[in-house]
């Protein structure tokens, strides 16, 4: 299947690859990528930087010496408000659409009345994207294109760490605004340093969840698990620890990197990078038997 999304000329997804995978964790930023089609462009009604405010910028500079800890790093290209690929692969709002949606489409999950299915229909602030209905072909051509893609390569990758390791620790890089959005769980508020999800414990190890987490609060972080963020598509669909399959997910306040209404690097960049850099050497070092272990 071609990956090429923008008139053959731009791939869907860049897999950062160790000189040797030592280690059985996979890293994974699905929400990072900035590159946005003309077409896409055209047909919405925000600008560029109000459509960035919904990336998770610059994550996958935070994560990049996971290579030479040991582990892959996959990174999507295409923006999350273009193909969300931790949704559903069809999850879609019918109001979207100029047509009726056929039967096999998911249309009544949480995040599809939030406007945030895999084609979403608002940014992160509740702004609608579109100047009007869009056709299915164009999601479906999305899909194929970008979010099939995605998860096949994040696929063999954890497979081929199985086959290594016999099991792997996927962990699911994100950001969130440091202000609860209209959409989310808590809006209005300010919010912590970090947020783990494991799924409320039921996509990855406590232990593993635990060795995160204090590393994290080492640096001083106020760090939280499961609330807001208990993990999405990605964590529930790859984390089954009992057959030694883990995945955690990792949100990071933007507040600490960024200036979230510019979306451009903050003073704190590179002090979180740094700390990030740490976390990512503990993790990658960790023996695949606590993975295994039942």
């Amino acid at each position: 299947m071609s990956d090429q999304f923008i008139n053959g000329s731009e791939r869907a997804v860049e897999i950062k690859l160790p000189a040797s995978q030592t280690s059985p964790v996979v890293y994974s930023s699905p929400h990072s990528g900035r590159i946005y089609p003309d077409a896409f462009k055209k047909a919405s009604v925000l600008g560029a930087v109000a459509l960035r405010r919904s990336e998770d910028a610059f994550v996958d500079e935070l994560y990049s010496s996971a290579p030479d800890a040991g582990s892959p790093l996959l990174l999507a290209r295409f923006p999350r408000a273009y193909v969300d690929p931790n949704r559903e692969m069809w999850e879609l709002d019918p109001t979207m659409f100029d047509q009726a949606l056929p039967d096999y489409i998911n249309v009544a999950s949480p995040r599809i009345r939030a406007g945030l299915g895999t084609i979403a229909r608002v940014v992160t602030n509740g702004a609608n994207i579109y100047k009007g209905a869009i056709d299915f072909a164009e999601a479906q051509q999305r899909i194929e294109k970008c979010y099939k893609p995605f998860h096949e390569t994040l696929a063999g990758l954890l497979e081929g760490t199985v086959k290594k390791f016999g099991a792997y620790l996927l962990i699911d890089c994100h950001s969130m605004p440091s202000i609860g959005g209209p959409m989310d769980k808590d809006p209005g508020l300010d919010r912590v340093d970090m947020v783990l999800g494991d799924a409320n414990g039921t996509s990855c190890a406590g232990a593993v969840s635990k060795l995160a987490r204090e590393t994290l609060e080492s640096f001083g972080y106020r760090v939280v698990m499961n609330k807001p963020y208990a993990g999405g598509f990605t964590t529930r669909n790859y984390g089954k620890p009992y057959a030694g399959r883990h995945a955690l997910q990792i949100e990071v306040n933007r507040a600490l990197y960024m200036n979230e209404d510019t979306v451009s690097h903050g003073p704190g960049f590179d002090e979180l990078k740094n700390n990030l850099d740490q976390l990512i050497s503990t993790l990658s070092a960790i023996d695949p038997d606590l993975l295994k272990e039942k």
